[in-house]
């Protein structure tokens, strides 16, 4: 796989994909914006050599049945982490689109349209891709929370323009690799969440190379209710309580400390309580201090995980917080991503 030290940027136009799938308000103001300041040292690399660099993402809804809305909703944030006037565009593809880039001098930036107005772009259909690939001449993926998605802008475009990855996909694999390949022992990995099916496959990944995996009253209630089959079960350490999965109580506290105190390498995904309650968050926020203050390399992702750490301007205190959620996790447990897998 290409980085982009393997690139002549001066004067090429680059397709630069990025995740800004950011939380807004009913307002339409960016309520984090984690995903685009990860973003930001890579558009800052192509200004630096010279390029002609067009932005592209997406932004749906959570909400099911609801159209892409414009990413105009994001560009003033955008514009303020990198204090450089950007353009957008009225759309991804097109007559005009072309034009405008035409037009470009190196060191300017524009922001296309969503590519998911198009429903071509979830299809990974090749006639959108190649509409994609004939705006630019360099494709860099800097989108490692979407890197599981088979989409068009994804793993299409790399199939007709020279491609490599950004500085955060270059960052999220390193960190990851480096838990799942070569981790210092003792190796802890925390297990939160409400999600127990798509845990499974990470906790059984992990178990092979861990030393043990501390699982969240939810996720320890839902394996011995449902009795699911985990490979290596003497490493699991369950919640020691059963409160409704609201929050975890002072033995287990002590207890998940005990282990972390003890890491040299430590995983950690999902809350370990109701953290959108303040009630309930005094589990998570301790064991994610007991973390801190192990002094192990640490990483933590999901999204929620995240919005935890952020609030509670912790983000900086880990050795790396990934931007994916189901890329992250898919990324464990199969030690691929399609769309990481197309650069090569």
């Amino acid at each position: 796989m290409k980085t982009l030290k393997d690139f002549d940027f001066g004067g090429k136009i680059v397709l630069l994909r990025c995740d800004f799938q950011v939380p807004l308000s009913k307002e339409g103001k960016v309520l984090d914006d984690f995903k685009i300041r990860e973003s930001i040292p890579t558009v800052e690399y192509l200004v630096n050599k010279k390029a002609k660099i067009i932005l592209m993402s997406h932004w749906k809804p959570m909400e099911s049945g609801k159209k892409a809305e414009s990413l105009k909703l994001i560009l003033p944030e955008i514009v303020g982490l990198l204090k450089k006037d950007i353009k957008i565009l009225d759309d991804c593809v097109g007559k005009k689109t072309e034009e405008e880039i035409s037009k470009m001098q190196s060191g300017e930036i524009i922001l296309l349209e969503n590519l998911r107005a198009y429903k071509e772009e979830e299809l990974n259909d090749d006639g959108f891709a190649r509409q994609l690939a004939r705006l630019g001449d360099i494709y860099i993926n800097n989108a490692f929370g979407v890197s599981h998605r088979p989409h068009a802008s994804l793993i299409g475009i790399p199939k007709y323009l020279p491609s490599g990855a950004g500085l955060l996909v270059e960052k999220e694999i390193n960190a990851l690799e480096k838990i799942m390949k070569e981790p210092k022992k003792p190796f802890i990995a925390v297990i939160g969440g409400a999600k127990v099916e798509t845990r499974i496959r990470v906790i059984n990944e992990f178990s092979k190379n861990a030393d043990f995996i501390l699982t969240g009253g939810l996720i320890s209630h839902e394996i011995k209710k449902k009795n699911i089959r985990l490979e290596n079960p003497r490493k699991i350490i369950f919640s020691l309580d059963d409160i409704g999965a609201l929050d975890i109580n002072h033995q287990t506290i002590n207890l998940f400390k005990q282990k972390i105190k003890t890491a040299k390498t430590i995983f950690w995904t999902g809350p370990l309580g109701k953290i959108e309650e303040n009630e309930f968050q005094k589990g998570t926020m301790v064991i994610a201090q007991a973390i801190i203050e192990s002094g192990a390399f640490s990483v933590a992702g999901g999204g929620e995980t995240v919005w935890f750490l952020g609030k509670n301007g912790l983000i900086n205190k880990f050795s790396h917080v990934s931007t994916g959620g189901g890329a992250m996790l898919d990324f464990i447990a199969d030690g691929k991503l399609v769309a990481i897998d197309a650069l090569k």
